[in-house]
């Protein structure tokens, strides 16, 4: 295996033997993002590919470095002697998603496995995952429990599932775990992109697939307390304000800038009324400030719903080539 430099995740450059061919049966294909933090890859590596190989899994290994990561040399020869584990460098920081992306792409087996590059859970978790997708399941989410991190970490994850689920149809009990098992044609059909990879669940959950969750326990390394600046939390609360709007209003855009904008106009058209008002009893409404905020309430109202037309008239051009529905079986 050769560690390949991509320039761009669109026009990568890998060799013809890195190009993910068809679905091999119960090949199980784990992708490792190696994005902000990574504990021991060999260690981790060891421990999952073990358990795997207890099962009786047949298994690959795709290691993903995000910009300004090197592989371990340990890994790397490894990847040299295996065909089953191979290694991928971004040229520069692109983020989890796009590594989700390219390892997803690259990968060959119909049951993909998302694994962080540092011990979220226990190696043994990763067979009752398994088994819950057997079962019949479309992705199934480790929910870590019990935990063994510390009370602002649990608090942090808290409040995060609490705003996700006012979102979501169902509220999840750990959806930032990053330890996900996937069937291949979910995985492949999931808009991934921006910072999106936080809400791969609610998105399968979206599209109609099955989504379950399966108790995990975490694991030790897990625990350290984990806290964030003021920029990192407001990220966080734009990415939920972001995908609140994808899951209610990308088929219909001019519910939510109709709505909208229709507040503002009719805010302006009242305080216009008011100032009309005040001009009939013979008060001068020249130099008064809601004038102005009137006429921009009534403008901005009228843009909002002239950008939600344009919106719907987007998404009737694009509807033809892009089923709005998802059929499980044929009965």
């Amino acid at each position: 295996m050769i560690m390949t430099a991509e320039g761009t995740l669109m026009e990568p450059t890998v060799e013809r033997s890195d190009v993910a061919g068809p679905a091999d049966g119960r090949l199980v294909s784990v992708i490792v993002p190696v994005v902000e933090r990574a504990d021991d890859l060999m260690a981790l590596y060891r421990a999952f590919a073990g358990e795997l190989d207890r099962r009786g899994e047949e298994h690959e290994f795709l290691f993903v470095f995000d910009g300004g990561f090197a592989a371990p040399p340990e890994l790397v020869a490894l990847s040299h002697e295996r065909d089953a584990v191979r290694l991928f460098s971004f040229a520069r920081p692109f983020g989890e998603t796009a590594a989700l992306r390219l390892g997803i792409e690259r990968s060959r087996g119909d049951v993909v496995v998302t694994l962080p590059a540092y011990f979220q859970v226990q190696a043994e978790g990763i067979g009752p995952l398994l088994d819950a997708l057997h079962a019949g399941a479309d992705l199934v989410v480790a929910n870590r429990s019990p935990r063994v991190d510390s009370w602002l970490n649990r608090f942090q994850s808290g409040v995060f599932q609490r705003m996700l689920g006012g979102v979501t149809e169902r509220r999840f009990h750990d959806i930032a775990c990053g330890v996900r098992v996937i069937r291949r044609p979910v995985a492949e059909a999931l808009p991934l992109y921006g910072d999106l990879h936080r809400f791969i669940p609610a998105l399968a959950l979206r599209e109609g697939y099955r989504v379950d969750e399966v108790a995990v326990p975490q694991h030790p390394n897990d625990a350290r307390t984990r806290v964030y600046g003021p920029a990192t939390y407001l990220r966080r609360l734009l990415d939920v304000a972001a995908f609140f709007f994808l899951a209610k209003f990308t088929e219909k855009p001019l519910r939510f800038f109709g709505l909208v904008g229709s507040i503002c106009f009719v805010l302006g058209a009242l305080t216009g009324l008011v100032l009309l008002a005040d001009r009939l009893a013979g008060q001068g409404i020249a130099n008064r400030p809601l004038l102005l905020l009137a006429v921009l309430l009534i403008a901005l109202g009228v843009q909002l719903m002239g950008l939600g037309l344009v919106g719907e008239i987007i998404v009737h051009l694009r509807s033809p080539h892009r089923r709005a529905y998802r059929v499980r079986e044929r009965v």
